[in-house]
């Protein structure tokens, strides 16, 4: 059985299956994916033709939302507990799929992993893994340039390593989809790293100063106490905090931010700005409606906001959410580029950007 693993956050594993399964079918291929209980990790498998290198060739990761990061899996390893490393050289050697040329090895956790030991023989098996793959010449560190892939292993738990490779061109900026990131103590809310991360993975490394850098103007709908709002004044921009609630003194002090006190949904500005932020908790359909107007009537370039999603039908409500989406602003005769992901920040809500392009 041909396998790719795809990494969601845990409880969000049949999301993330359904998802892949329609992105696969939508590009001519067909399969069927594996929960593996609550772990923040899912088995696709591919029973016809068709290769997971063909998956991974023809479907962008950017186009998924639920699924974070993924890889091909090359062997399933029973591991012993005397030559751990043994056993994943020889399953490599052993493997009928073709490995691409890599120049290095990540050696992943579960996400709900919260065995100690586990995480400190992780970091501590990579450097003799490393060597070994090395002298096998499964690794080249001359390639690092050049490389096409890296390889994986997923260690499941002591006993158990799922084995393959990632391609470079086709997998998250930051392993498993998660960057880390830490939250500096003068920030108002946690919610601030959300937003830092949603730019991480949106924006495109090499031109991200394009659309923060130069004195933006932005609104900050929902803003109280400040997280978001907080974000965008270190980015230098000049912020409207839409809010009727109180925002963090220290951040009004620092001269660059305007609190209005009115209803973001009901609100709008006089002159358009760059940024439209939203992090409210609301109907997602009634969010989505908002950012849809922002876009069509020009207020904004660009626009950054969260859905938050029932419980019982997340997949169903993001798809419902996004063809609203699509529909008003083809509409307003408006062209755009819309991502979605459910960030590593985020829990029951997955966060869009949305660039206005005319």
């Amino acid at each position: 059985m041909e396998q790719l693993v795809a990494f969601c956050r845990p409880g969000f594993e049949t999301e993330a299956g359904r998802e892949l399964t329609d992105a696969a079918a939508g590009v001519g291929i067909y399969g069927y994916f594996e929960p593996c209980g609550n772990r923040g990790f899912l088995l696709f498998n591919l029973p016809g033709p068709e290769l997971p290198l063909d998956l991974l060739q023809r479907l962008p990761l950017t186009e998924l939302v639920f699924v974070r990061d993924w890889f091909v899996v090359v062997s399933d390893v029973s591991l012993p507990t005397t030559d751990r490393v043994g056993a994943i050289v020889d399953s490599l050697r052993q493997a009928d799929t073709a490995i691409p040329n890599c120049a290095r090895i990540e050696v992943r956790l579960p996400e709900d992993n919260a065995d100690a030991d586990l995480g400190r023989f992780s970091r501590k098996w990579v450097a003799p893994l490393s060597r070994a793959l090395r002298g096998a010449g499964l690794l080249d560190a001359d390639q690092d340039m050049w490389a096409k892939a890296r390889l994986e292993v997923l260690l499941v738990d002591f006993g158990r390593a799922l084995v393959g490779f990632s391609l470079t061109s086709n997998r998250a900026r930051y392993v498993s989809g998660i960057p880390r990131l830490r939250l500096p103590a003068s920030a108002p809310s946690r919610s601030a790293l959300k937003l830092e991360e949603a730019w991480k993975v949106f924006l495109p490394e090499e031109t991200a100063l394009d659309y923060l850098g130069g004195g933006k103007k932005a609104v900050d709908l929902g803003a109280a106490p400040g997280g978001w709002t907080w974000q965008l004044v270190r980015q230098g921009m000049l912020v409207t905090a839409v809010d009727n609630g109180p925002m963090n003194p220290e951040l009004m002090a620092s001269g660059h931010v305007e609190h209005v006190m009115a209803d973001g949904y009901q609100w709008r500005p006089k002159r358009a700005v760059d940024w439209m932020v939203c992090d409210i908790v609301d109907q997602p359909k009634k969010t989505a409606r908002l950012a849809a107007d922002w876009l069509g009537g020009k207020f904004c370039r660009y626009t950054i906001f969260n859905l938050k999603l029932p419980m019982k039908k997340r997949y169903e409500e993001w798809l419902a959410c996004r063809e609203l989406l699509v529909e008003q602003l083809e509409a307003a005769d408006i062209r755009y580029r819309l991502r979605a992901r459910h960030l590593y920040h985020d829990r029951e809500e997955i966060t869009c950007f949305v660039e206005r392009l005319d």
